[in-house]
């Protein structure tokens, strides 16, 4: 089988060259930013719109498949990486003790939010469900995230996480623009199955904004300043192999547990993303001051852009296996 970068693989790959040869600084990175929060709100409405009633309810109940996905997040990944952190003691060279603590870090950060979803829709998988569970993930993951770190090391951050404030931007950022937008389905819903096309190319234009717009930030942060080249091909490598481990995992528990395919895709992208755009701010709060924050959040941007070109290339795949399963029902073999 012939290996072949789609499209919007290629998109995806001009976009961090872009970003690394011309990253958007100051002024524009603010209007670039707000752009970004703008287009994911107008995301979650557009998905709002689509979703019947029973769709909704069918996945806020699904309780089987958030447990699993909660546990992949919170619980399976912060012990994968806890051993990460003690190759520092052997190999200081290769792993320097910020950049260990940068892996704890990704461990134990929540779901990404709008690219999980937003995969999971190309995918044509379970897109209630993927909703609930990253908006969850989320919520709790500004409480969970800072308790769990504070667990797995024996450090402690001077700083407090404003729980309310991110309450409230799930709420006003997500959540809210989702319901709104299913209030409005009566109207907008015939349009959006019609125009399923356009709705999957504003998803991919929303990822695209993403990714720039991270990779931008830690470019002009500088992101590739003062690292030591074996530290950033070892924390390249370890990003690859979590993210594999935690992709075959997740396929292996849900086929074991009967799930459908949609449900697989679901749990497949929910379960192995990292949120950067809550690890960063967090990240700022809990290490504010430390002068190792470069190294510390290195493993939060190299996850954050694997995970955005592997999802693209499986969620290809897992389109094309749903819709062929789904063409299969609706027109059985006579």
């Amino acid at each position: 089988m012939k290996f072949r970068l789609d499209t919007f693989t290629l998109l995806l790959l001009g976009a961090i060259v872009l970003a690394t040869f011309l990253p958007v600084r100051g002024e524009a990175a603010d209007i670039l930013a707000t752009a970004g929060t703008v287009a994911v709100a107008l995301l979650f409405f557009l998905h709002g719109a689509a979703l019947s009633r029973e769709q909704i309810i069918a996945g806020a109940t699904h309780w089987r498949l958030h447990i699993i996905i909660t546990a992949f997040t919170f619980v399976f990944f912060p012990l994968v990486a806890l051993p990460i952190n003690e190759i520092n003691r052997f190999a200081p060279q290769w792993m320097p003790a910020d950049l260990g603590l940068g892996f704890l870090y990704l461990g134990v950060l929540p779901s990404a939010v709008s690219s999980s979803i937003a995969y999971t829709a190309m995918a044509r998988g379970n897109v209630p469900a993927a909703i609930c569970s990253a908006a969850a993930s989320n919520v709790f993951g500004m409480m969970l995230t800072p308790f769990l770190l504070l667990l797995l090391v024996s450090t402690s951050g001077d700083g407090s996480f404003s729980v309310a404030e991110a309450l409230r931007d799930i709420m006003l950022q997500l959540l809210l623009p989702f319901a709104v937008g299913h209030g409005l389905r009566p109207w907008l819903g015939g349009f959006l199955a019609r125009h399923e096309t356009l709705a999957s190319r504003y998803d991919q234009c929303v990822i695209w904004l993403i990714v720039y717009s991270a990779f931008s930030h830690s470019v002009a942060s500088g992101l590739w300043q003062n690292l030591p080249l074996n530290a950033i091909f070892l924390t390249i490598a370890l990003c690859f192999a979590l993210l594999g481990f935690f992709m075959v995992m997740a396929m292996f528990v849900v086929r074991r547990l009967g799930f459908s395919l949609e449900d697989e895709a679901a749990v497949v992208f929910c379960g192995s993303k990292k949120s950067l755009a809550s690890g960063l701010p967090m990240a700022k709060v809990l290490f504010s001051g430390h002068p190792g924050f470069g190294m510390i959040v290195l493993p939060i941007m190299c996850y954050n852009q694997i995970q955005v070109i592997v999802g693209a290339m499986l969620a290809q795949k897992y389109r094309s296996r749903i819709e062929a399963a789904s063409a299969t029902t609706s027109h059985p073999a006579e």
